[in-house]
């Protein structure tokens, strides 16, 4: 599982290790010996336990195996000379400019680029670092009547706990799959609506809740096109879809197709604000840490927000101390921007 996660996580610099050292073009091999190639590389560049000779053999038998063995000599050169090189080279890769960076970290260039302009290089290469770490194993203690934990980083929890739901509190939980959330409001004594649009998730969200004892009702609709009946809620939570740049350690394949998603998150956000009661709370969390998708989003919608930062000063954000952010680097969690907002 490691060498496959790393693969996919370290392919930028690994197909750059194998053109450098190998002399010919990733994207002209063919698919199988391409693939055994990355993950040789990766485990003669990454991982200290692999003997070259064993890496070497492995990626020619995978080659061999795919019923290519006109590239079993071409395999086994290019794993040579990887073996002899690829310390050096890695070791040598520049970092110094957010493109350098992102070659040597294994990113695609905008995300490098927005980090850099965001925080700067020292941070930007210290969450490059860190996201390229394992991520943190936590699991969430059963409470409130819950049977069993449940895996769930301290970023998420924290995003949950920042909904404040009280017992008897009537709360939507809209885009709720696979449940950490919803069951973690449902565990605080509050009556839960629990939306997801996907059906496959939504009975997967049904199940976990069962597993675990939480009493909610699960709703299989678009959290743009909720059913009338689901209306005047003391408190909401918007885990909305985002680019996932606060976990791309626990999801190495997100990085290559991550994107923005600043609009729908302002629908959602809009659309939660029609379903919560006057003097109620909207909840905004999403796991990425970029300010299109976090401080611009709250701003567009121009609602009074609550103070976060003074219930949860430890995460308080460093440049908008009304809101929470945890970062991989700082709080060694899953990045997560939670923003606590009132419907006037």
């Amino acid at each position: 599982m490691q060498v496959a996660y790393g693969t996919v996580q370290r392919v930028r610099t690994l197909d750059h290790a194998i053109e450098t050292l190998g002399r010919r073009p990733v994207r002209k091999l063919d698919p199988p010996v391409r693939a055994a190639l990355r993950l040789g590389a990766y485990q003669l560049g990454y991982l200290d336990s692999v003997p070259p000779h064993a890496a070497a053999n492995e990626s020619v038998e995978l080659v061999r195996a795919a019923g290519l063995e006109r590239a079993v000599a071409f395999t086994n050169a290019v794993m040579r000379r990887l073996g002899e090189g690829i310390g050096e080279l890695l070791a040598r890769l520049p970092e110094s400019t957010p493109h350098e960076a992102a070659l040597k970290h294994s990113y695609p260039d905008w995300i490098a680029e927005t980090w850099w302009r965001e925080w700067g290089g020292e941070d930007a290469l210290a969450l490059m670092r860190g996201q390229n770490e394992p991520p943190e194993r936590v699991l969430r203690a059963p409470a409130g009547g819950l049977k069993e934990p449940w895996p769930q980083s301290r970023g998420s929890q924290l995003a949950g706990n920042a909904v404040g739901a009280q017992p008897g509190e009537r709360v939507l939980d809209l885009c709720a799959a696979p449940g950490g959330k919803a069951t973690q409001l449902a565990a605080a004594g509050a009556e839960v609506v629990a939306v997801e649009k996907h059906p496959g998730r939504a009975r997967e969200l049904e199940e976990n809740a069962a597993r675990l004892g939480a009493a909610l009702t699960v709703v299989n609709a678009d959290a743009l096109e909720l059913p009338s009946e689901l209306d005047g809620f003391d408190r909401v939570l918007v885990d909305a879809p985002c680019s996932g740049l606060g976990v791309l350690n626990s999801r190495p394949d997100l990085r290559w197709r991550a994107r923005p998603l600043p609009e729908l998150q302002l629908d959602l956000m809009r659309a939660a604000a029609e379903r919560t009661r006057r003097g109620g709370s909207i909840t905004y969390s999403v796991c990425t840490m970029t300010r299109t998708e976090n401080e611009d989003v709250i701003d567009a919608l121009q609602l009074p927000v609550d103070d976060l930062g003074a219930e949860f000063p430890e995460f308080r954000h460093p440049r908008r101390p009304e809101f929470l952010l945890t970062l991989p680097h700082v709080h060694t969690t899953s990045g997560f921007f939670v923003a606590r907002l009132r419907r006037p």
